[in-house]
């Protein structure tokens, strides 16, 4: 078969898988008869992480049906993988709920919005991650007490916007989609109210002043006249005398994945202090470690995350990839989708040939209270994470292929959304289902922390 070259070619290629799956078809949520059940496949994925932190993890996702959903990729990947698909591939991100999109800063300093979480990433078709998206948007708004019709309007309108946005790229050069980035500067139009419009100010400053030096306050003492991470157990441990050998180790490795300028950056700190951290509701349990640098002297500090990079969810459902090590992935699928990468991102392996990646651990970086968002306040951020997602996939796959698919209809807007809903019923079910596996003592569960 000949590789479309024309953009009239790539358009009809992509209107020629609506024969396979039509726009329509992505509406139906049927759970298939052999489904897995979704305690297990989270059991599953606990077997090589630290036992002692699982309780947390669990803990964590039986606070809430979108708890549950953040920490759930790998079982929404199965009931995905087990639908046909487009086949018109991108880099996924794999795990494109609501706050996995965010703030933070450009090398120059720029404060961008854009995803922000690449564990699960991998090539795969375009309409998991909107389904994803989607799915996380409807059960977001049920649980701040938005009705199903509102709920179902905030998932329509971040798949719109997805569509549209990528409907628009389709239209640009290489060099114009690869460059196009969402800045602050495009979020307060998206606002309404003046009241609003404060608020969002608010979070934009707060993100500015998150800074190493503001980490450094708040993580960090005075031990015995030497600065050191504060021990905030089990959260926040300061690393034993192996593990600080062990990162002292890899931190040379790392350091040989970025590139040569960037080296010379690296080298002008020096290492101060190492400690364990538990991070985010899904990666509870890998193994994650933040480590203390100091540069021009000891007020002048760098934070970077060390954290473990396992297979993604969607490799036991795709083609393999061309990457054999899961940090070089993350790495790579991180510098592909952002619109402008962390200058210290890295990877390398670590004792027993466990794969970690590196970066920096906040650099003006901030997160959505989706819980006090309004109706209104909802459709705004479903519209900016729909087009933020559009120009991630656009800069990796055929966006000229996914636009003659999507087509200027709403067909597949909706269809989504339809799923998006059954979706947030089944979710509801599968947290309840985690619930009672806690109640029976199947799994074990720290609530609170």
């Amino acid at each position: 078969m000949t590789t479309p070259v024309t953009p009239s070619e790539r358009a009809l290629r992509g209107k020629a898988a609506r024969k396979h799956v039509s726009r329509s078809a992505h509406a139906a949520w049927v759970p298939s008869v052999d489904r897995p059940d979704p305690v297990a496949v989270l059991e599953r994925q606990g077997r090589d992480r630290l036992p002692e932190l699982l309780p947390i993890r669990y803990g964590r996702m039986t606070a809430s049906p979108f708890a549950f959903l953040r920490g759930a990729a790998a079982v929404m990947a199965a009931d995905l993988a087990a639908a046909p698909h487009t086949g018109l591939t991108v880099q996924l991100c794999g795990d494109a709920h609501l706050l996995n999109f965010g703030l933070y800063a450009s090398p120059e300093r720029s404060l961008l919005f854009d995803l922000n979480d690449f564990d699960e990433t991998f090539c795969g078709p375009f309409e998991w991650d909107v389904k994803r998206l989607a799915t996380s948007v409807a059960v977001a708004a049920r649980e701040i007490g938005h009705p199903d019709a509102k709920a179902g309007r905030a998932a329509l309108e971040a798949v719109t916007a997805y569509r549209t946005t990528i409907r628009r790229l389709a239209q640009l050069g290489e060099l114009a989609v690869w460059h196009t980035r969402v800045d602050t500067q495009q979020l307060l139009p998206l606002v309404r109210s003046t009241r609003d419009r404060r608020r969002v100010e608010a979070s934009l400053g707060r993100a500015r002043r998150r800074t190493s030096m503001r980490g450094f306050d708040r993580l960090t003492e005075i031990v015995d006249g030497r600065r050191r991470i504060i021990h905030d157990p089990p959260l926040l441990e300061r690393a034993g005398t192996s593990d600080m050998a062990a990162l002292r180790k890899i931190f040379s490795d790392y350091r040989s994945t970025l590139s040569e300028e960037r080296r010379l950056l690296l080298d002008r700190y020096r290492f101060m202090d190492a400690a364990r951290k538990v991070v985010g509701v899904g990666s509870v349990g890998l193994r994650c470690f933040i480590v203390l640098l100091a540069g021009r002297d000891t007020e002048d500090p760098l934070f970077l995350q060390i954290k473990e990079a396992r297979p993604s969810v969607l490799e036991e459902h795709l083609p393999s990839g061309p990457y054999v090590h899961p940090g070089h992935r993350v790495v790579a699928g991180q510098r592909l989708m952002q619109a402008a990468g962390d200058v210290f991102l890295g990877w390398m392996s670590g004792p027993q040939g466990r794969a970690f990646y590196w970066r920096q651990l906040r650099e003006m970086k901030g997160s959505t209270d989706v819980a006090g968002m309004s109706p209104q306040d909802l459709l705004a951020y479903a519209r900016l994470c729909g087009t933020t997602l559009a120009r991630a996939h656009a800069r990796s796959g055929d966006r000229i292929a996914i636009a003659g698919y999507l087509g200027g209809a709403d067909t597949f807007d909706r269809a989504v959304t339809d799923f998006a809903l059954a979706y947030a019923n089944q979710t509801v079910g599968d947290h309840t289902a985690l619930g009672a596996a806690v109640g029976a003592g199947v799994v074990r569960a720290a609530p609170g922390i």
